[in-house]
């Protein structure tokens, strides 16, 4: 069982299914010489990709560029199927601090061949990932500051106000696919400013209100 922590919480959530949004900030798309998607663009992590707060990140041996996606998480705390997004922000218990990490040259072999690129985004250690703060905070999610620095350098910097879609349309568009389980992870797209990461690297995460995440590479 793969677990996470909601502060103040007396016991951790185990984790179902981890939901990815890709493509939600259009500098990101652009960054990476992308089509704007029609639709939502979802996929899934599984739980084993899950990496604590302080923890070291593992690359494959298969892949020579990994890259860093610095993302808002959302926990769920309660079921839904087809979710008005009216409703949605009632489902979430909590906001975290997530990475994706993306095996870039293996998601462009598997897409040139139009093969799944689930070993690109899945890996052990590919969703390194904060303690989640309780959504009882006062916390607008449609509008927080996210950076990350990698060695001290800032990497990445946007706002969720920059987001394609606002956190209520994606819990409403993802739970059309799954129903949304208590301990699902949503994750929600990252800014532009995605590079490479090698060994050595320490990486430190911060979004406005939720504190910081650092983790290293192996």
């Amino acid at each position: 069982m793969h677990q996470v922590q909601l502060k103040g919480a007396k016991d951790n959530y185990i984790v179902g299914k981890i939901v990815c949004l890709g493509q939600n900030y259009l500098d990101h798309i652009r960054e990476l010489g992308s089509k704007m998607p029609d639709r939502a663009v979802i996929f899934c992590k599984p739980p084993c990709s899950l990496l604590a707060d302080g923890g070291k990140i593992e690359i494959p041996t298969y892949s020579n560029e990994c890259h860093h996606e610095l993302e808002l998480a959302l926990l769920i705390g309660k079921q839904g199927k087809n979710i008005q997004e009216e409703d949605s922000l009632s489902h979430v218990i909590g906001y975290g601090i997530a990475l994706d990490l993306t095996l870039r040259d293996i998601q462009s072999e598997q897409k040139k061949k139009g093969l799944p690129w689930e070993i690109a985004k899945g890996f052990d250690t590919s969703c390194p990932i904060s303690a989640f703060t309780p959504t009882d905070a006062n916390i607008d999610p449609n509008n927080l500051e996210l950076e990350l620095r990698v060695n001290g350098e800032v990497r990445q910097q946007g706002n969720t106000n920059q987001m394609m879609r606002s956190i209520e349309k994606i819990i409403a568009e993802i739970s059309t696919v799954y129903t949304l389980e208590v301990g699902d992870i949503i994750l929600t797209g990252t800014p532009a400013g995605v590079s490479q990461i090698v060994s050595g690297d320490k990486l430190e995460g911060k979004i406005e209100q939720l504190g910081s995440l650092q983790v290293s590479v192996a």
